[in-house]
């Protein structure tokens, strides 16, 4: 766990030497990486958004040779594969993986109720707004397959959703990453980064604190969404 944090908080660090040891392998390294934070389900602390900061700032720098389009392509590729495989477990064996003798020691059982109770709040849009928010969006596939949302219907919002967050994420990166301040202090922005995305998550967790028995306004309407698909 210690090198993982380290690696977050260092990413560019480690990126460069990914980058010098792999050379072009490093596009499926990192591919691997940010479908297996959502595709696994049991993974959800892999690094996301700063992953792609990153290695968009990198491909900004000649010097390393890397395409940002690439990039583009093969996180999107990423995302949207890993919410579908986590969507296609959760749906055929979500009850199942989560029960299961060793399998569900693997499962953050409270991040999963996390995740359940931010779907039910929040519907459909749940699956748009969790892909911004680190751990959250590892289980939310999982949860709306486990409530019986269509896939159609998850598809709609889980591309919109990837499409949003490759956009924000390697754009920011891109373009700012290499600014002589951020790379001087790329560690803070990394931390920065993480703490902002997960300001949905923590003012979510407040608010049900504050009103533990407020009734999910939004249930009804993700089982009639089911119901007309």
């Amino acid at each position: 766990m210690g090198y993982l944090i380290d690696f977050v908080l260092h990413i560019d660090d480690h990126l460069v030497n990914i980058v010098n040891t792999f050379g072009h392998s490093t596009y499926l390294i990192l591919f691997a990486i940010v479908f297996v934070e959502t595709g696994a389900v049991i993974l959800p602390f892999l690094p996301g958004d700063s992953l792609l900061f990153a290695a968009a700032a990198l491909a900004a720098n000649p010097a390393y040779g890397l395409n940002i389009w690439v990039f583009v392509g093969l996180f999107l590729l990423a995302a949207i594969g890993g919410d579908s495989l986590n969507f296609y477990l959760g749906h055929h064996a979500g009850a199942a993986l989560s029960n299961h003798s060793w399998f569900g020691r693997l499962i953050n059982k409270d991040k999963l109720a996390q995740s359940e109770k931010f779907f039910r709040k929040h519907g459909p849009l749940a699956i748009f707004l969790g892909r911004f928010m680190p751990i959250i969006r590892t289980f939310v596939p999982f949860t709306a397959a486990g409530s019986q949302f269509p896939f159609r219907r998850f598809l709609q919002y889980n591309v919109s959703a990837a499409l949003t967050w490759v956009i924000i994420c390697c754009g920011g990166g891109y373009f700012f990453g290499n600014i002589p301040f951020v790379k001087a202090h790329f560690s803070a922005v990394v931390l920065g980064i993480i703490v902002i995305s997960l300001i949905p998550a923590v003012v979510g967790w407040l608010r049900g604190r504050r009103h533990p028995h407020q009734p999910e306004r939004h249930q009804a309407s993700v089982q009639n969404l089911s119901e007309d698909d």
